[in-house]
């Protein structure tokens, strides 16, 4: 994964009004964790941060922190979590976790369909796409953006699970090896019509009873025999 280069603060106003004080401003207060390292509470501008998301894949980001008055010129820094505004979409809060080159770092990465499956494209089936991120491990420099997945040989019935993923070296993937990713299911219409037809062969008897409950009905109001 390349590092991208993103210029912070020391953050001195805290709590709720201070995180107000700093987003009134157009920055984002953040803090950055670490384990060789005490944390630290930083800003940085939001229009900065937003470049960022567009030049990466997703906001799984790896980042060459550049803090003003720092004593070390850069710091190599995860984005370990972005918190949004839940109506506005606005960015509110981020962490990062610190790392060092050597470090492994077990991390959720997204993943994507390349290709068109043939049980889509000749069959009308529908793709399903269930798990959206993957857990991997590996150093920063390993780490991929994303991780792709051919679905182009998918018929209808057919799936794809993590043990059949295939990822760059030096980068291990976590999680139950059959646990869904990719799958074809055959589509709605086609489901519905065979229940639909299902019934319809079973109810060929359905005449005949309607006709003995008419007798029956036909016989009871029969007038009596006088005597």
């Amino acid at each position: 994964m390349k590092s991208l280069k993103l210029n912070a603060f020391p953050r001195t106003s805290l709590r709720r009004k201070g995180s107000k004080l700093v987003r009134s401003t157009g920055r984002i207060p953040s803090n950055i964790y670490g384990k060789t390292s005490a944390a630290q509470n930083l800003e940085f501008d939001l229009e900065e941060f937003d470049d960022l998301i567009h030049a990466a894949h997703s906001e799984v980001i790896l980042v060459d922190l550049c803090v003003a008055g720092d004593p070390r010129p850069q710091r190599l820094a995860l984005v370990q979590d972005v918190q949004h505004h839940p109506l506005s979409g606005e960015v509110l809060h981020v962490d990062f976790h610190e790392v060092q080159p050597d470090e492994k770092i077990t991390i959720r990465i997204p993943v994507e369909s390349v290709g068109e499956a043939p049980g889509v494209k000749n069959s009308g089936g529908n793709l399903q796409h269930v798990l959206l991120k993957i857990k991997v491990r590996a150093v920063s420099k390993d780490l991929p953006d994303q991780i792709t997945v051919d679905v182009s040989a998918l018929e209808v019935g057919n799936s794809i699970h993590i043990g059949d993923l295939i990822v760059p070296a030096g980068v291990e993937i976590l999680g139950d090896k059959h646990i869904t990713v990719f799958a074809v299911s055959a589509s709605l219409t086609e489901v519905a019509t065979t229940e639909v037809a299902a019934p319809a062969a079973g109810d060929s008897k359905q005449p005949e009873m309607i006709k003995e409950k008419k007798e029956d009905a036909g016989a009871a109001k029969a007038p009596a025999k006088k005597k």
